[in-house]
């Protein structure tokens, strides 16, 4: 492993190495990043060994500028609109892929997410490079967020150390949110995780009474559907007590055509419901005295698994809950109480 100060000789060694199908650690404007050719399948086969992640979950991109994102990705005028609004910078836009990426790169339906950096050394080595170089976080899955270099090496194991060719160490980064990720591939564009960039993406509803709390839950179960067993889908619901989160998750199991009765999981803490080979897990954080206890009752290997999961109480457990967002979709429902005694407000999105 060889650590150099990020300047113009860094980029000369990077290129070269990124050539020779090495692994880089590189400073990015949100973290630090690990790359590789993203053309060249033996280095994203090391990538996958290093990030220590299941086979089949996806790596975002960086590009030099729109021409080159439009030579491996296709970009419609919505990903086109957002490139010229908010590129370069903390933005991850998800399109259809061209297929020209190394196997692994693109997600398994097709897609593959595109970021250009608004950090100089990444332009110009991906534009010397000629080619995209992978754009995900230098952290092993599931460590902390890197924002220095011991953030990165402090939680490896040697054998991940040994998969490093070069460390291109800028000092301590400004400490920021990651990417924003948005996929362009829907009939409306949706924010998958919220990040660095702000975008509105809270809806709100008002809910008369439980059935219709119930069909609010089948209308926004229907937005993510198209996920199911691609990747994990995790409702986070917020709320005091009696303001309708279980009433939420029974209309969350009728729309995924689950007929078993749905109860509050409160003393069992975590339920599990099967009809037709689709699955909902429920967990109730009300009796959990620290956050990792989630994790503890399986929940790191059900987001691994591409489950649906329900979560009661998840204000108590969100700090586990925002560490998946890279492998899950995360959508946080808020409950309130509303004017009468059974008007419930409801807000869901990016919370």
């Amino acid at each position: 492993m060889q650590i150099v100060k990020c300047n113009k000789d860094s980029i000369e060694i990077a290129d070269g190495i990124l050539k020779s199908g090495g692994l880089i650690i590189y400073p990015t404007e949100t973290l630090y990043g690990v790359g590789v050719d993203a053309t060249n399948e033996e280095a994203v086969k090391k990538l996958t060994v290093y990030k220590n992640r299941p086979l089949g979950k996806p790596y975002s991109i960086a590009v030099r500028d729109i021409k080159m994102a439009e030579e491996y990705g296709n970009i419609n005028q919505t990903a086109k609109n957002l490139f010229l609004e908010f590129l370069p910078g903390p933005l991850t836009v998800i399109v259809r892929g061209k297929h020209k990426l190394a196997r692994g790169v693109e997600s398994e339906n097709g897609k593959v997410g595109i970021r250009l950096p608004d950090y100089e050394f990444v332009q110009k080595l991906v534009g010397k490079f000629g080619k995209p170089i992978t754009a995900t976080s230098a952290n092993a899955s599931y460590k902390k967020r890197p924002y220095q270099v011991s953030d990165i090496l402090d939680n490896l194991s040697q054998k991940q150390k040994d998969l490093i060719d070069l460390v291109v160490d800028a000092g301590k980064l400004p400490t920021r949110d990651p990417s924003t990720v948005i996929d362009t591939t829907l009939d409306e564009p949706m924010t998958l995780r919220q990040g660095e960039i702000k975008l509105s993406d809270k809806n709100e509803v008002l809910s008369r009474s439980e059935e219709n709390t119930q069909n609010i839950a089948k209308e926004i179960w229907q937005h993510f559907e198209s996920y199911l067993g691609k990747r994990s889908i995790v409702f986070a619901l917020q709320g005091e007590m009696g303001t309708g989160k279980t009433q939420f998750t029974k209309g969350l199991a009728r729309a995924m055509g689950i007929t078993e009765l749905v109860t509050s999981p409160t003393f069992a803490i975590e339920n599990e419901y099967e009809t037709g080979g689709n699955k909902l897990y429920h967990f109730d954080a009300w009796r959990l005295e620290n956050s990792e206890e989630l994790n503890a009752l399986g929940f790191q290997k059900l987001v691994l698994q591409k489950s649906v999961i329900s979560v009661e109480w998840a204000e108590k457990v969100a700090d586990v809950i925002r560490g998946f967002d890279d492998e899950a979709i995360i959508i946080w429902i808020k409950i309130k109480f509303g004017v009468s005694e059974s008007d419930r407000i409801i807000s869901w999105g990016n919370l």
